[in-house]
């Protein structure tokens, strides 16, 4: 026979046996010896994936985990019964060279014959299962690690107002402590107050009841700041009428001095407020910064100087204090106009010398750019951060018809929800802040579309302290809205 030696006819049975032994033998421990049989799977594998393939075996039970500081990795491995490991076959991707590429749900598709399934997860732990010898892990567990605890973010800007004999939270004629009269419209000629009887549902979700000993005991030890302008300040009453029941407290302490919120000489009133209860050794905060930006003057001796109004610098109080905060809530708005910019003196800085940008000098443009400047910021410390919770809370909607605050701009209006009780848009009504917001760490507080259907519930004309024939169509009587805001807050804490 060709290709065959020759063999004796008196020798070729026990050639034949011997063969047969010998060939029994290389299949038997072909099958026990881990690297071989990998081996065998690698070249299972098509040869545009060989490259950078390393082989690697792992205990039953180890986590798996790619590595997001070198190159991307995908993993994919089988369980060996003999040896009670799983082998694990590592292959390093070149992004710029990977001959397939990852869909919008990150699974990268590899085409391994020596198992059904096909595809691996970028970015995701891969649990290592010995329940099932040809994968790695059941289709359950891939099922679970790409829907993570299957817990879908509730979108609590959409939804609607309902009827709720249990609100309001604190008695509008109460609360002396810490709401100020001219926001406390039962202290008013005002007769109606059915706005004070809505709360607000989310369509996707059960929102979280607010509760006192609730709050306290998620902020055990924690401090709250509000920064922002007199819409922020009206939050943070809410939240304190809210926490108290609008009841005294003789033991919550003024801690003011802590954070220089002391009223200064001839001012009218401190740049903010802070209280402690020493029950929980919670201390809520806020700070008065109506731009959200630093303010500098730029001549100390001057009473009557200019101020830099520094767009890209987060103010001076916020910088100085973060380290003491565990929830930070951001906001800004209605100040961004010419006339309230020429009042104050503020001259607008960028970079630390007076802004040439011809987008940025638009009023528009300044906000805008002002926002995402504040919030890239704050993303930028969360990680030296890990405790602080940032949210950026979206503008609060005016009212005014017929005119502006000072051109007889009216919201007599007192029939709550005649434009509608519910909210159904997906995307935000503050669109700037919840561009600025994607792809970082501080949340949306997202208040504005629900808020605008309750044009009843602002202080029209029955403010304690306006003027004739002037309406307040942008601050809320509380109880009220804002209420329902710091609800929202609570749920997401």
């Amino acid at each position: 026979m060709i290709g065959c030696a020759y063999v004796p006819r008196g020798t070729r049975l026990p050639f034949i046996f011997i063969t047969l032994v010998c060939t029994t033998i290389l299949l038997w421990v072909w099958e026990k010896t881990p690297f071989l049989s990998t081996y065998g799977r690698v070249l299972q594998l098509s040869p545009d994936i060989l490259a950078g393939l390393h082989v690697i075996s792992v205990p039953s039970q180890q986590q798996m985990h790619v590595d997001n500081n070198r190159s991307t990795y995908v993993r994919n491995g089988t369980f060996d019964e003999h040896t009670g490991q799983t082998v694990v076959m590592e292959m390093q991707v070149d992004s710029a060279k990977a001959p397939r590429k990852a869909n919008s749900e990150g699974i990268f598709p590899l085409r391994d014959r020596s198992s059904e399934s096909s595809e691996v997860r970028i970015g995701a732990p891969m649990p290592v299962s010995s329940a099932n010898a040809s994968t790695l892990g059941s289709k359950a567990d891939e099922e679970n690690l790409i829907n993570g605890e299957n817990n879908q973010t509730c979108n609590y800007a959409r939804g609607k107002w309902v009827e709720d004999d249990r609100r309001p939270f604190y008695s509008g004629s109460g609360c002396k402590k810490w709401l100020s009269e001219m926001w406390a419209c039962r202290l008013t000629q005002r007769t109606d107050f059915a706005y004070e009887k809505f709360r607000w549902q989310p369509q996707d979700c059960e929102m979280e009841e607010f509760e006192r000993s609730k709050f306290f005991n998620r902020m055990q030890s924690k401090t709250l700041a509000f920064i922002g302008d007199s819409l922020g300040r009206q939050q943070f009453q809410s939240l304190m009428c809210m926490i108290t029941g609008g009841e005294e407290q003789p033991d919550v302490m003024n801690v003011g001095w802590e954070y220089g919120l002391v009223k200064a000489r001839g001012a009218v009133r401190p740049d903010g407020w802070a209280y402690r209860f020493p029950g929980s050794n919670t201390t809520i905060l806020f700070y008065w910064s109506a731009c959200l930006c630093d303010l500098e003057p730029l001549n100390r001796s001057d009473p009557l100087t200019q101020y830099a109004m520094h767009l890209d610098r987060s103010p001076a109080f916020l910088r100085r204090f973060l380290d003491k905060f565990d929830v930070l809530v951001l906001n800004t708005g209605h100040h961004w106009n010419r006339g309230k910019l020429n009042a104050n003196r503020w001259v607008m800085h960028v970079k630390g010398l007076p802004n040439t940008d011809s987008k940025i000098a638009a009023i528009k443009g300044a906000k805008s750019f002002t926002i995402r400047s504040i919030i890239k910021w704050v993303d930028s410390q969360l990680s030296d951060h890990p405790r602080l919770k940032a949210f950026y809370r979206s503008i609060s909607p005016r009212h005014f018809f017929n005119g502006d605050w000072n051109t007889g701009g009216t919201c007599d209006n007192t029939n709550p929800l005649s434009k509608g009780k519910e909210v159904v848009q997906d995307g935000s009504g503050d669109w700037v802040p919840a561009r600025a917001v994607e792809g970082t760490k501080v949340k949306l507080l997202d208040i504005t579309a629900l808020s605008q259907l309750r044009d009843e519930g602002h202080i029209s004309r029955y403010g304690i302290r306006a003027a004739p024939g002037a309406q307040d169509c942008l601050h809320w009587c509380l109880p009220g809205i804002p209420d329902a805001w710091n609800e929202i807050l609570f749920a997401q804490l």
